[in-house]
């Protein structure tokens, strides 16, 4: 199952599409195409980064996530059949080092006088 921020994305990257072209088709309102427009970008893009980012996603969802519209539905579609129960994660990030830990941070003087 692809994460939850995956599959909003992708939907909303379909529904902005559709009522930008409603509208074009339509009233041509040019508020509801400023207001659309970068929302619709960002879901683009949130679903090519996401996508990107994933473990389990393959050389073709990748390139699915790529295709303005429908293909962030299709990349989700993808990873769900071909993993349905993994556990989808972003890549893993190296560990923390240093800083604060459970002791006082190292180099600080803590004896009290």
């Amino acid at each position: 199952m692809p994460p939850r921020h995956l599959r909003i994305a992708a939907h909303a990257e379909i529904v902005t599409l559709c009522l930008l072209l409603a509208n074009l088709a339509t009233v041509h309102d040019r508020t509801l195409s400023a207001l659309l427009g970068p929302v619709h970008g960002c879901a683009y893009l949130l679903v090519v980064l996401a996508t990107l980012r994933l473990t389990v996603a393959d050389p073709p969802a990748k390139l699915l996530a790529l295709v303005p519209g429908i293909g962030g539905l299709a990349a989700v579609r993808r990873i769900t059949r071909r993993h349905p129960t993994a556990s989808v994660t972003p890549s893993p990030s190296p560990p923390p080092t240093g800083g604060p830990g459970p002791g006082p941070a190292r180099g600080w003087n803590t004896t009290i006088r």
